[in-house]
């Protein structure tokens, strides 16, 4: 009977010793598992171009900071906009406490391919961009390849995110109307301000200074007080007969304006432009900023 309990406490202390081990493994296990950014849960992809699509998504978001994911659904009875954001949402998708992120969702029910995006991803892609992006995706979902549209959002993203955020970049509220102007200045930028304003200041100093030099009170004295006649019969004091200009003749020429030029990157395979400026028009959903937008197919 002792050597019993002998052997029965030493089987307890080993099972006792061996629990942490299992639940630590199994921890790194679940720890371990990657996050999925594709949800295919309409079946239209094959199993290569998820895989594909998985790690282009992958690879996206650890670049950005910010996740890129895509959605596809065959049952939707809400609209295009509200299930995307809500999607969103409901997987916790994005990164950070703003939840900066991007999705695309490929509505089969509703027939309407849809970008939401939040957080940081807000500045990045503006309506134009998002207008440049819905481009390349429609033409491959209307061809049935809907691998490749997966695959041409995310590498437009990639290009819009590289473009950066534009300077007249702007928030508008499509509910409450109101606007939220990109507001920022690196220090490279204050430096060269700085330079140039006291460049400037240092230059307008300078000349008063040598213009108003009391070194030669004489020469001063005849400049204030001499008398220039012109072509107008117009006196003015202190102006010599050669600092008049005696005729002037205006010529105007429009120039063409080249503003509107495509500025596009090199790997855009439609005719948009993924650098474009302006209007991030905006949503709630939730209680969270959303922006976005859509197209039927």
């Amino acid at each position: 009977m002792r050597i019993r309990n002998v052997l029965t406490a030493v089987f307890l202390m080993m099972l006792m010793l061996q629990a942490p081990c299992v639940s630590l493994a199994a921890e790194e296990g679940a720890s371990g598992q990657q996050e999925t950014l594709v949800f295919d849960m309409a079946g239209l992809f094959t199993d290569v171009e998820r895989e594909e699509l998985e790690d282009a998504a992958s690879a996206l978001s650890e670049r950005m900071g910010m996740e890129a994911a895509v959605a596809t659904v065959n049952d939707n009875p809400d609209t295009a906009q509200v299930y995307a954001d809500r999607f969103y949402q409901d997987q916790n998708l994005g990164t950070g406490t703003d939840h900066s992120g991007v999705m695309l969702l490929l509505d089969m029910d509703n027939r309407e391919i849809y970008i939401t995006t939040e957080g940081r991803m807000l500045r990045y892609l503006t309506d134009s961009r998002i207008k440049a992006v819905l481009d390349d995706v429609y033409v491959r979902m209307t061809e049935g390849e809907y691998g490749q549209a997966a695959m041409a959002f995310l590498e437009d993203v990639g290009i819009c995110y590289d473009n950066g955020i534009a300077g007249d970049q702007y928030l508008y509220d499509t509910e409450t109307g109101r606007v939220r102007p990109y507001r920022h200045i690196s220090w490279y930028e204050a430096l060269i301000a700085f330079v140039i304003a006291a460049v400037c200041a240092g230059g307008a100093v300078f000349a008063v200074i040598r213009e108003y030099r009391m070194d030669n009170d004489n020469e001063r004295m005849a400049a204030n007080f001499k008398l220039s006649y012109r072509k107008d019969s117009a006196f003015r004091p202190g102006i010599s007969i050669p600092e008049v200009l005696l005729g002037t003749y205006v010529t105007q020429q429009v120039i063409a304006s080249t503003r509107n030029r495509n500025t596009g990157s090199g790997g855009r395979r439609s005719g948009g432009s993924l650098s474009g400026g302006g209007r991030t028009s905006t949503h709630t959903y939730r209680g969270r900023t959303h922006g976005g937008g859509g197209r039927k197919f």
